[in-house]
């Protein structure tokens, strides 16, 4: 049950406590996991070829999120032995949301810096905060809107869906979202149930490989570069998406990198989420995403190694993943298409049973959040390698009237260790947004930037494979 189909609990009548709703599962396992050093931060860039006006943009965001009304929450205050976190619903925001710092140099960097740094806090409705900034490196009215979401409360497209209706508001114009894209159908031939295809790359209990260690900074915290790229091609009628395109893309970038850093091949596991809600004015809020894992065997990134067995060496030891012929790709992506469709069509909860056995109210929620922080240090080990979060087309003109239609859309997604690598992008007016984000502890801005030129290379590396008519496919 998802905390919107939770009946918030207060009578009407003057006097009464604000309406509370439990957090749910997701919610509350975030919450337990908080950690100062890593904050929980999503972080949303929305390019404007104007500027709006202050006034305007602020009634418009305030009734943009009383028409979203679950996002107007704060935390309630409870008792160390009180069974469950809770939301309280308020009617308004606490605080003022809407910012316009003063321009300044390297503005949008700085911004960026905050994003990932300043998680807004939860004992105050909203727990979002948007800050329009005027780059004054940039020729004419432009800005971006940076929108700073704490996690542990709210998603990017739920996100994304409130700044749709306030952007409708502020410039009378539809916002409604386009249709999403179809899938091609399913390949003659592919058979076996949902979770046979899904675990088709070795056994789920093996410890996957983890993103090599790079020239990591002193500071903590998050880092993030952003990058503008083309939407890669694909022939027309081919089974896999771009979805698969940027999965591929990631592994082979990881296990790229890794071979760089002197890392013996290993499995990887890429986390995926997965959004089923629709993306009109019914769209819930919170946290809405299911996670899944599409796995893939080290010798499927290797050469030779496509027909290998799961966890295997792949071929020569002299070749890597840059030696992979266009029929290897091929077959990777066809793979990768069976797995992400297979796992898509899974009906599981968002984090799984044990995630969901675990938050259950029968002891003190201090009880829970130490055996939850207990059991996921426990479980470094087997956390997946990296995280892909791919928004897709951006359904929403976000057209704000006379400041303009956005021309461009950066998301990224928090990333602690031990994966300490996230992958995000989107895509808007035809360009793919990507935003990579890593932990300090990790990587530095010139291990971003080496791993940008690597997806890159590999996406390109993507398009354009023409299936041939020999037997196999391949």
């Amino acid at each position: 049950m998802t905390a919107l189909e939770n009946p918030a609990r207060r009578a009407d009548g003057p006097g009464r406590p604000p309406r509370r709703v439990p957090f749910p599962v997701v919610d509350e396992v975030s919450r337990h996991c908080v950690q100062e050093q890593e904050p929980e931060t999503v972080h949303i860039e929305v390019h404007l070829p104007g500027t709006p006006d202050p006034g305007r943009l602020r009634t418009a965001f305030g009734e943009a999120l009383r028409r979203h009304p679950r996002i107007l929450v704060r935390e309630a205050r409870g008792s160390w032995y009180r069974r469950r976190y809770e939301w309280e619903l308020t009617d308004g925001p606490d605080v003022e949301v809407v910012a316009f710092p003063a321009p300044e140099r390297d503005a949008l960097k700085r911004a960026r810096e905050r994003s990932l740094r300043d998680a807004p806090p939860l004992t105050a409705s909203p727990p979002i905060r948007m800050e329009v900034v005027a780059d004054p490196e940039t020729a004419g009215d432009s800005c971006v809107l940076f929108l700073t979401i704490n996690h542990t409360a709210l998603d990017g497209p739920a996100c994304l869906r409130v700044l749709a209706t306030a952007a409708e508001l502020y410039g009378g114009r539809d916002n409604a979202p386009a249709a999403p894209p179809t899938r091609a159908p399913v390949p003659a031939g592919t058979s076996g149930a949902p979770e046979q295809r899904a675990a088709g790359a070795g056994s789920p209990w093996a410890a996957p490989a983890r993103v090599a260690h790079g020239a990591p900074e002193r500071s903590t915290g998050n880092g993030m570069l952003v990058a503008e790229l083309p939407v890669p091609r694909r022939p027309k009628g081919a089974p896999y998406t771009v979805n698969d395109q940027l999965m591929v893309a990631t592994a082979l970038m990881i296990a790229h990198w890794n071979r760089e850093h002197g890392a013996r091949p290993r499995p990887l596991r890429i986390t995926m989420p997965v959004d089923d809600r629709p993306r009109d004015m019914t769209m819930p809020m919170g946290n809405g995403t299911r996670l899944v894992e599409v796995p893939f065997a080290a010798a499927e990134l290797l050469p030779g190694g496509v027909g290998g067995g799961p966890g295997g060496s792949g071929g020569p030891r002299n070749l890597g993943p840059e030696d992979l012929r266009p029929e290897e790709i091929r077959e990777l992506l066809r793979r990768t298409s069976d797995r992400t469709r297979a796992l898509k069509a899974l009906s599981r909860p968002q984090l799984g049973h044990g995630a969901a056995l675990l938050t259950a109210p029968v002891v003190p929620v201090a009880v829970r959040a130490a055996l939850t922080r207990g059991l996921r240090r426990a479980a470094a080990p087997w956390t997946s390698t990296t995280l892909l979060s791919n928004i897709g087309r951006v359904p929403y003109a976000l057209d704000f009237g006379d400041a303009g239609a956005a021309t461009a859309v950066w998301f990224s997604a928090p990333a602690r260790m031990p994966r300490g690598l996230t992958v995000t992008t989107a895509s808007t007016a035809g360009r793919l947004h990507l935003a990579l984000r890593w932990s300090r502890t990790l990587l530095g801005p010139g291990d971003g930037a080496r791993l940008r030129d690597l997806f890159e290379r590999y996406l390109h590396a993507t398009q354009d494979l023409r299936p041939t008519t020999e037997g196999g496919g391949s």
